[in-house]
């Protein structure tokens, strides 16, 4: 854990980022006392306790800065594994057991002490916390959730567009009226970043400072309310499904699991059964191992991809779910990642991964590629499609001449798709991994024949082959 402001800090604080959300959780802690608060934690919490077992501190809080959209707060889980005592804003309506909070409402942690500064925008319940030492008249750091991140500030758009001007007006007020009004060397400590759907665009670093933000983010810098509503409503990506069912989650309580789920293991023929009464079975496995042969209808969502985007855009919400994989720290990581977005209802996985769907003499699946030469030939012969999944902005930079566009995201649903039914595909991400989760969502819809773009758009642009800008 780092200091606060220095070794001689009076806080402690650690940063935990969990790169696939693009966001970041803190333990900040009383050096002098040891008692500590988690702002913002994810639903695998053994990370903070180990953190505080490692320092020597006991967790007593656990803060949420807002209704999170993007992943299951942990603050429930954290708290019947600790005691620690939950607190929210009181404009979310929670409805478990906490201490509401609003503005001005000190939360004290040992010789430090929380303030809870109001900073709708992002959402309209959302607060920072602005931590100090009751003497000093100099705050030591501020935790900013999406109020503030580095280069930018989070979305207002995600409770609709009737709703996202309005925030977006709330916002402009957050930032140029309260937060703009700390001090320039002040920390700040946000929960998105850089990856996160939820963030405008923002930078590679993780913390800032107010006077950095003030001189590098466009929206700190002076302008009118109109300027600064127009610039955070406009080039704004697609964000996946999942985030229309998080925040009444949250707001009424995810269920505490005591720990991270331990999946039965199947047997082929029970995941055989499963796949037939039209359950769903997710590969975790790499995509190249997907190619190579996968159970029929399967989806692959695997090690190339971060499994809380794809899964939480491509599987219908809460659905239950049979996992394969062959190696045991890829099954436990992807039941993290899918209980941390809400997919708690995980039925086994198949005992033996792969290997054992082969031995059982049962049907695969593989999925064919083509190289950028062999692509190259196929246009010129123009006997098959070609479809870009990858996002608006990646496409608008650069695409294969003739190909259609389709994010991968809309897989699943769009009606009709940009080419015929029966028609040959070849599909292409940036480098391979989206692709091959595109393939799997188009075969279950009963498309192809579907080739996979060896190497993806960064393979045919090294191959020195035609880009269309």
């Amino acid at each position: 854990m780092g200091s606060g402001e220095g070794s001689d800090s009076p806080a402690l604080i650690g940063q935990f980022v969990d790169e696939g959300l693009g966001n970041s959780s803190y333990l900040v802690a009383s050096r002098a006392d040891r008692v500590a608060a988690v702002i913002d934690p994810l639903r695998d919490v053994t990370v903070y306790e180990e953190a505080a077992r490692r320092n020597g501190l006991k967790i007593t809080h656990v803060l949420d800065t807002h209704l999170h959209a993007d992943f299951v707060s942990g603050a429930r889980e954290l708290a019947a594994r600790t005691g620690a005592r939950i607190l929210a804003s009181a404009e979310a309506g929670v409805r478990f057991d906490h201490r509401p909070l609003g503005e001005g409402d000190r939360v004290r942690l040992g010789d430090l002490e929380l303030e809870v500064l109001r900073t709708p925008g992002h959402s309209p319940e959302h607060v920072a916390f602005l931590l100090a030492q009751p003497e000093d008249v100099r705050p030591l750091a501020l935790f900013s959730g999406g109020a503030l991140i580095v280069g930018g500030a989070a979305r207002t758009d995600l409770l609709g567009e009737a709703e996202a001007r309005p925030l977006a007006r709330e916002l402009y007020r957050t930032i140029h009226g309260t937060l703009m009004a700390l001090p320039d060397d002040l920390p700040v400590y946000p929960t998105h970043g850089a990856g996160s759907f939820c963030s405008t665009p923002g930078g590679g670093p993780r913390t800032t400072t107010i006077g950095r933000e003030r001189r590098g983010n466009p929206l700190a810098r002076p302008q009118t309310e109109e300027e600064f509503v127009t610039r955070v409503l406009t080039g704004l990506p697609s964000y996946p499904l999942y985030f229309r069912e998080l925040r009444a989650v949250n707001r009424e309580g995810p269920r505490v699991l005591g720990g991270l789920p331990h999946l039965a293991p199947l047997t082929a023929e029970e995941v055989r059964a499963w796949v037939s009464s039209g359950g769903i079975v997710v590969d975790v496995r790499s995509a190249k191992a997907f190619a190579a042969g996968h159970v029929p209808e399967a989806y692959s969502i695997g090690t190339d991809v971060w499994i809380t985007t794809w899964a939480g855009w491509l599987l219908p919400f809460g659905a239950p779910l049979v996992l394969i994989a062959d190696e045991r720290e890829d099954l436990e990581d992807a039941v993290r990642q899918l209980v941390c977005i809400g997919y708690d209802d995980l039925r086994g996985a198949l005992a033996g991964g792969m290997a054992a769907w082969v031995e059982a003499g049962l049907a695969v699946d593989r999925v064919a590629s083509l190289d950028p030469e062999e692509l190259r030939d196929r246009l010129d012969r123009g006997d098959l499609a070609v479809l870009d999944v990858r996002f608006n902005s990646e496409w608008d930079a650069g695409r294969i001449p003739g190909a259609v566009h389709l994010e991968n995201g809309r897989t699943p649903y769009e009606d009709p798709l940009p080419f015929g039914p029966r028609q040959s595909v070849a599909v292409y991400c940036g480098h391979g991994g989206r692709s091959m989760t595109g393939i799997s969502v188009l075969a279950r819809r009963g498309c192809g024949p579907l080739y996979q773009l060896a190497g993806g758009f960064f393979a045919w642009e090294a191959s020195g082959f035609a880009v269309e800008r």
